[in-house]
């Protein structure tokens, strides 16, 4: 049973109207990187045939931005004209995968939503492999919070079987005071998903086709339907506005200052250094408070950045000393010190073994130009 094929739908058709922006909810940088991007990182580790993306509002923003990002998966996009609720995102991801007839039966579909930076892979793939191994219809990702607010509640029966999940609009005082809740991540039996959506009824609060009402389809004709409750709730947190973004983009910097330290790199004060998580640091880097180090940058072994400095699009060399100064688009060589209160313009080469006081640089190809005192 181990071996089913998988394929994944992302939900990321939502406008996220909370956001107030003209960038779809999904582009949405977090640490550098859109928010869709980290959703497709937690496919990583579990062997994903075909990722389905359904796109909606900003859809042709959206394709290119992941086409030209090109993730290590195999994907393609579909767009729901309408946004008729999840259960109709979900019909609408699944005419973007292969009809393969009797083979369905054989074929596992996860479903998940487009706005859940902080899901991990490993989390992700003990979703799939519990799926698998008690042969469910359906497996729901489920995590218990004290303040459930508008989440779905998640129903148990007597046997621990999941019976239904309830929209907090839609439910009773009694459910209401459930603390588990729906994370909207699922893996179903590719073959009982589509049936089971199509007997979906818009006959609730929203007016909506829910996904959520799958599971008491799925139940009501005697299928197995079992959870997996996450060990860390904060995966479960979608982002709806720019206050939920701010706490997920925390959560991210943590993250990356604690991956570089395991790694060897001294951050001096993690909570007052930001870097994307696409910068790249050598070993014995120290990063001294007050740095912002963004987008492409590398930093090479030994360097010292800081305290007080901002490095964006930025190549560094080994041993080289960067203070209270500011960089785009530059190049620093090997065995310098710039600064304090550098700047350095695009396009800016600072040569191997500089070492300089306050100074302003503008770039050009024969390297620095305009420098002040030195």
């Amino acid at each position: 049973m181990t071996d089913r094929r998988l394929s994944a739908i992302v939900l990321a058709a939502g406008q996220g109207t909370r956001m107030k922006s003209s960038r779809p909810k999904p582009l949405h940088l977090l640490a550098g990187r859109a928010m869709l991007l980290y959703v497709l990182d937690s496919l990583a580790t579990c062997s994903v045939e075909r990722v389905v993306v359904v796109v909606g509002h900003g859809a042709e923003r959206v394709t290119k931005k992941l086409q030209a990002e090109e993730p290590d998966l195999h994907l393609s996009f579909v767009e729901q004209q309408r946004q008729n609720g999840t259960g109709d995102a979900a019909s609408v991801g699944l005419t973007g995968l292969p009809d393969d007839g009797e083979d369905n039966d054989d074929q596992h579909v996860l479903v998940l939503p487009g706005d859940m930076p902080l899901l991990r892979p490993a989390t992700i793939a003990a979703l799939v492999d519990q799926h698998r191994v008690t042969q469910a219809a359906c497996t729901v990702l489920t995590a218990r919070v004290p303040d459930p607010g508008s989440y779905g509640r998640v129903v148990r029966g007597r046997d621990d079987q999941v019976e239904r999940i309830v929209e907090r609009v839609d439910a009773s005082p009694e459910e209401i005071e459930i603390d588990e809740i729906n994370t909207s991540v699922y893996c179903f039996r590719r073959s009982l998903l589509a049936p089971a959506l199509r007997r979906l009824s818009p006959d609730n609060a929203q007016g909506e086709y829910y996904l959520t009402d799958v599971v008491a389809v799925l139940r009501s004709a005697g299928h197995k339907v079992g959870a997996l409750t996450v060990t860390d709730p904060q995966e479960a947190e979608g982002i709806n506005d720019r206050l939920q973004l701010a706490a997920a983009e925390a959560e991210l910097r943590r993250r990356t200052n604690e991956r570089w330290m395991a790694e060897g790199v001294t951050i001096v004060d993690p909570a007052a250094t930001y870097m994307d998580s696409t910068v790249v640091l050598g070993a014995d880097v120290t990063i001294f408070p007050g740095t912002i180090l963004q987008g492409a940058t590398r930093v090479g072994a030994g360097s010292e950045i800081g305290p007080h400095s901002r490095l964006v699009d930025c190549l560094v060399g080994d041993a080289t000393v960067v203070e209270q100064s500011n960089a785009r688009d530059a190049e620093i060589g090997t065995g310098c010190r710039v600064g304090p209160f550098a700047h350095l313009a695009p396009g800016t080469s600072v040569p191997d073994g500089t070492v300089t006081g306050p100074f302003y640089a503008s770039g050009g190809p024969d390297g620095t130009e305009g420098r002040g005192d030195r």
